[in-house]
């Protein structure tokens, strides 16, 4: 029984009782787990363009491009990099005063070569009098720790991973932030502008919003362009209810309900929001300096000339079915593009009548359309790229978490732990229909794709609930096509450490 506190509560989040009830029913109940085909490769359902295709794809989208459609460029970055930092946290808490394990010996040999250096050390002696050389030769290497990490120092401990310093470069260091102005100044970029867009939380939107009026002008000189630059948070009507392992609702101290954020799932209402004809989506973190970033801008552009090569071909069919100017043979060619070019699979469409097949046909080409990039396999934790049957029978192409399989299916952990093919969030995105009105996203989510997680708050255990994931279930009702793109295209970083790799040199 809800009390007038928890329906205030309700009322100022945005969420309904029903929806509230519906959150709790989903504890008990749990979720499905996906029935799966085949996990998908090369020649069956993965594209691996050859050198040709590379040059005629990029030259579909330089000419979409110069036809004026509105391209906006999408970077989740509301989260926290305190995860970045767990090795040196652990250090700074730790009961020895040296660099012990393996990580923080890395770390101290070459902390000289991290893009923030030159900050830190300006931190250290502004806060202790010496420069981190001179700490570290009197052995207070937790004093350096803590310099980077604390509120009184650079506070990476608690910063949103955007706004660290990632890259060296003569004019000074850039920030995963930066990169991607860059990014979407090299090939978002339409009638002289780029547009991009950052999820962001709350508490760090005054600071993204100061680092892009200090930087906007050298890249929009540099680079000759004008930015449209856009910011959104996830809105609390995302947010999920906590429950006790019971089922029943976990309330806080004062005996409010407590709710957390739904996960990245919960940014399809951000996407929902974004006025665009294409929308490239790809995570904060994942960036390099622009000594490497030929093979990103190359395969971006290849896989949306991929989209927009598909997209015509959907909307001229749609046309055709709508206009009814089509014969049985018109119908077959139709099935074999959604088949074949879409992957997308009904077995029994040879039972349907004409008039049947149409309407099916209609309701497979006219909905959302994404090109996933997909790199080859190198052990990265996270989803990857299936054949997947839908809640409608047929099997489609779908990025899979590993807590969407059964893990007591041995059949389909094999397929997962044998899949050629890791997501690395590299994705471009139509979202209008042939007649140019914006899908609404929200209608094409499969709410049966959320999952349950155990956390606990104040050292009580509680159930988590997270929504379908924004490239998982959110995206379950789109085309989707799978595009192989060179692993120098990935270099996420998720560890200090990690910016030590050659790629972040």
């Amino acid at each position: 029984m809800l009390s007038q506190q928890d329906l205030n509560q309700l009322a100022a989040k945005g969420i309904s009782e029903e929806k509230l009830n519906s959150q709790l029913e989903e504890f008990k109940t749990g979720f499905p787990f996906l029935k799966l085909e085949a996990a998908a490769s090369v020649g069956q359902g993965i594209i691996a363009p050859t050198e040709a295709d590379v040059k005629q794809y990029e030259e579909a989208w330089e000419q979409y491009k110069a036809q004026g459609h509105s391209i906006v460029k999408f970077v989740p970055a509301s989260g926290a990099a305190s995860r970045m930092f767990k090795d040196m946290f652990a250090f700074a808490d730790a009961d020895y005063d040296v660099p012990t394990t393996d990580f923080e010996k890395k770390y101290f040999d070459n902390i000289e070569k991290f893009a923030f250096y030159d900050a830190l050390d300006d931190a250290c002696r502004k806060n202790l009098g010496a420069g981190v050389k001179e700490l570290i030769a009197n052995g207070r290497y937790k004093d350096v720790a803590r310099n980077m990490l604390n509120a009184d120092g650079l506070n990476y401990g608690q910063l949103p991973k955007g706004m660290l310093l990632f890259h060296k470069y003569s004019e000074g260091p850039r920030t995963p932030m930066e990169e991607h102005l860059v990014e979407g100044a090299l090939y978002a970029a339409s009638d002289g502008k780029a547009a991009v867009h950052f999820t962001v939380s709350h508490d760090h939107l005054p600071m993204f919003k100061q680092r892009v009026a200090e930087k906007l002008d050298f890249y929009a000189s540099k680079y000759g362009i004008s930015y449209d630059i856009t910011f959104s948070e996830q809105k609390p009507s995302t947010d999920t209810v906590a429950a006790n392992p019971d089922n029943t609702p976990f309330r806080n101290s004062d005996g409010s309900l407590l709710f957390r954020p739904g996960g990245h799932g919960a940014l399809i209402e951000n996407l929902n929001e974004i006025s665009a004809d294409v929308i490239f989506i790809k995570n904060i973190d994942n960036v390099v300096p622009d000594r490497l970033k030929a093979d990103t801008v190359s395969y971006k552009q290849v896989i949306a000339g991929i989209l927009v090569t598909l997209q015509k071909k959907a909307f001229d069919y749609l046309e055709t079915l709508e206009a009814g100017t089509y014969n049985h043979e018109k119908l077959e060619e139709i099935i074999r593009f959604v088949q074949h070019d879409l992957c997308c699979r009904k077995a029994d469409i040879k039972e349907l009548e004409d008039a049947d097949l149409v309407i099916y046909l209609k309701k497979k080409l006219n909905r959302p359309m994404r090109v996933c990039g997909v790199v080859k396999n190198v052990g990265e934790p996270g989803g990857g790229p299936f054949l997947t049957y839908n809640q409608d029978g047929t099997v489609s192409l779908q990025i899979l978490e590993s807590s969407q399989i059964d893990k007591n299916n041995a059949e389909y952990m094999e397929m997962f732990t044998k899949g050629t093919h890791f997501n690395p969030v590299d994705l471009v995105c139509a979202v209008k229909d042939y007649k140019g009105n914006a899908f609404n996203l929200p209608d094409f989510v499969d709410r049966t794709t959320g999952f349950i997680s155990s956390k606990s708050k104040n050292g009580k255990e509680l159930k988590a609930l997270e929504l379908p994931g924004l490239w998982n279930g959110a995206m379950s009702d789109w085309n989707t096509v799978f595009v192989e793109v060179p692993l120098s295209t990935f270099n996420p970083v998720k560890t200090v450490n990690d910016l030590l790799r050659d790629q972040h040199q």
